[in-house]
């Protein structure tokens, strides 16, 4: 029968309790969010929302097109230098995803006979893009700048590292200082995914790259995402003038791809003048995030201390995690639940988000019912 070992994967899956539903939300939620990525609270923000609108009734519901034939409007052009200036970095590149964006700066940047050196905890977009690049991928331990450099001595030629910035699992941080010395001692390119960075690390929420010095580097290439901090969609690369036109010339899921929707592009825009205006928004998330963990630990969870805006709680099993989740949300509060093979080391675990939005209170209700609610 067609499509017959479909069957047999679901009936291992649900052996595993590790089965995926989708779960439409209302537009009007009652539940006190700590899953979504929303670290700034910024997606039902006014400004942004309203960014949103105008854009679409300006520009239409869609881009119309791909970015190289009718696909760029001039929203697109001004959040790109909007971007790009915001994170000290020569030029940008918007793209409809983040995950498109990933696999368009390691595809592109990484050519026959490269070497890429990836870390073993790296996204799923960033894995796809080592997938999909023709030169060859090594796996190195997790945030180890010394991996990078013996993986870097065996290979002699054109070589890039790729790793997020903040690691969406833990929340914890990569050694990027570590990380660009030693690309710099073999004269390899470095590309980081600031998706959990954005708006969060930096001054003012300019990312990790600028937070250590490394921003407009004409080593340096970095994705972001939209959809995170800013409360938009889409994604984009910053990096040096040059790799961008090599991107327009080169990117399959840039040259290929529908544009971003413009109304996309107009809340992004929004929302970036909004964090330029109060730039206090990062480090609260960032508060909210040592709080939430300093409470947690205190009524004695295993909570991975957080770099960024990101929360995980050791969950003690798949199931256990998701019927944890589920009698969170059960108690008016939504969280995250990550399983494998979403956890590259096969531990499942609730993941909070730190909004910068959250009250006191919120917070304090938040640790109770997580208390409450343990397996």
């Amino acid at each position: 029968m067609a499509f017959g070992w479909i069957d047999e994967q679901a009936l291992a899956r649900r052996r595993a309790g590790l089965v995926r539903t989708l779960r439409p939300r209302p537009a009007d939620s009652p539940l006190l969010d700590l899953a979504s990525n929303d670290y700034l609270g910024l997606a039902r923000h006014p400004e942004v929302t309203e960014g949103a609108a105008r854009a679409a009734r300006g520009w239409g519901a869609g881009a119309t097109g791909s970015r190289l034939v009718t696909g760029t409007t001039e929203l697109h052009t001004e959040l790109e230098r909007e971007l790009a200036d915001f994170c000290g970095f020569e030029a940008a590149l918007v793209f409809s995803s983040g995950y498109a964006a990933n696999l368009a700066a390691v595809t592109a940047l990484a050519p026959h006979g490269s070497l890429v050196v990836s870390d073993a905890g790296n996204h799923a977009s960033l894995i796809d893009g080592c997938r999909l690049a023709r030169g060859t991928t090594q796996v190195v331990a997790h945030a180890d700048p010394d991996a990078v450099r013996k993986a870097l001595a065996t290979h002699d030629g054109d070589a890039v590292t790729v790793s997020d910035t903040v690691f969406s699992v833990d929340g914890d941080a990569a050694p990027l200082a570590g990380l660009a010395e030693v690309c710099r001692e073999f004269g390899a390119g470095l590309v980081v995914d600031d998706a959990h960075g954005l708006g969060v690390l930096g001054e003012g929420g300019r990312g990790a790259a600028q937070a250590v010095g490394l921003a407009g580097a004409d080593d340096v290439v970095v994705t972001v995402t939209l959809s995170k901090s800013l409360g938009s969609q889409g994604g984009a690369v910053l990096g040096p003038a040059r790799v961008i036109d090599h991107l327009v010339n080169a990117a399959r899921t840039f040259i290929f791809d529908t544009g971003l929707a413009p109304a996309a592009a107009g809340g992004a825009l929004a929302a970036l003048g909004l964090l330029r205006r109060e730039p206090e928004r990062a480090a609260r998330a960032r508060a909210v995030a040592a709080e939430l963990h300093a409470r947690l630990t205190a009524i004695g969870l295993q909570a991975v201390r957080p770099d960024a805006a990101v929360v995980s709680v050791r969950a003690p099993s798949p199931e256990g995690a998701v019927r944890w989740a589920a009698d969170c949300c059960a108690a008016g509060l939504a969280v995250g639940c990550f399983r494998p093979p979403s956890v590259p080391d096969g531990i499942s675990r609730l993941r909070l988000t730190a909004r910068a939005d959250l009250s006191g209170e919120q917070i304090e209700r938040a640790v109770r019912v997580i208390g409450e609610t343990r397996p």
